[in-house]
């Protein structure tokens, strides 16, 4: 069946290197994840593969929910199911176990935008020494636009955003102390080499901190691809089991890499993506697609 382009998944001249997979955990939050199911099916490129995760949820709409889609996708789209609620790491760790390749792993909270995927396989493909990259978004703290690390306003056509942060200026992929867990691509290297997100990390929250900082000591770089933007909702999903701060989590982090936090404090006060940032967001609002409310002025 085509989507939104007019393109049938999974059809057509595929890319001679597979795409990543695009792995997307999955509990509960049925409009959400219609909305990041609606989004991925109109933009993914062809030949590009979709795993869902569903953590066993227990609210009956998110079956129906996922159903239609992987009928309406085809045979990239795949589902697995957790046999009982295990929560975000083990249900990403399996996701992202599941399949060979560089991976994606997306929440279910999110809006992807034409050209999203594209853009982060470039990101990867720049560098064989990037183990993570994280797209701008609205609500992703240091990935943050067009206010930094703040929770910004959805914007009402996020691909007109998309397209001016794609469009203004080269991409340069600058380094990041971690990656944001929102959506992340990973390189299947860094994980075979590092390991998957620890399981005591249990629910979620300092997962992804934990597991760039394990990728950083073997010599790897986490960066922010500069090019793509994807929407956040955020507290949707897995956010009310345990997505909210943790200082038992950040504590664990911060046990096993006491410079951690010294590292993003460092980063967040030298805001070395501020020039970059200002960049965009002229352009955002020369353009008229953000507010004045959403640029905070």
């Amino acid at each position: 069946m085509p989507n939104r382009r007019g393109e049938t998944p999974g059809r057509g001249r595929e890319r001679p290197i597979p795409w990543p997979v695009v792995v997307v955990p999955v509990f509960n939050a049925p409009e959400a994840l219609d909305a990041c199911l609606a989004s991925l099916y109109g933009t993914l490129p062809s030949g590009a593969r979709v795993l869902l995760v569903d953590d066993a949820s227990d609210d009956r709409r998110v079956a129906g929910v996922l159903d239609r889609w992987l009928e309406r996708a085809g045979s990239l789209w795949n589902l697995e199911r957790q046999p009982r609620n295990r929560g975000f790491v083990a249900t990403a760790n399996r996701g992202m176990q599941a399949v060979t390749g560089d991976v994606v792993l997306l929440n279910s909270d999110t809006v992807v935008t034409a050209g999203w995927l594209e853009g982060l396989t470039r990101c990867l493909e720049s560098d064989p020494g990037i183990a993570t990259a994280t797209p701008w978004t609205n609500n992703g703290e240091i990935a943050s636009l067009p206010r930094f690390c703040a929770v910004n306003p959805i914007p009402s056509d996020p691909d007109s955003v998309a397209r001016i942060v794609a469009a203004t200026g080269d991409a340069v992929y600058p380094d990041l102390p971690t990656a944001v867990g929102f959506c992340m691509a990973v390189r299947r290297a860094a994980l075979d080499a590092v390991g998957y997100f620890d399981p005591d990390f249990g629910l979620g929250y300092g997962e992804e901190n934990d597991f760039s900082m394990r990728v950083r000591a073997a010599g790897w770089r986490n960066v922010l691809c500069d090019d793509v933007y994807v929407v956040h909702v955020g507290g949707q999903s897995f956010g009310p089991l345990g997505l909210a701060p943790d200082p038992v989590a950040m504590q664990r982090v911060l046990d096993r890499h006491p410079d951690y936090l010294d590292r993003v404090k460092a980063f967040i006060e030298d805001d070395p993506l501020a020039e970059r940032r200002t960049t965009v967001v002229r352009a955002l609002e020369q353009a008229g697609v953000l507010t004045r409310e959403a640029l905070g002025v």
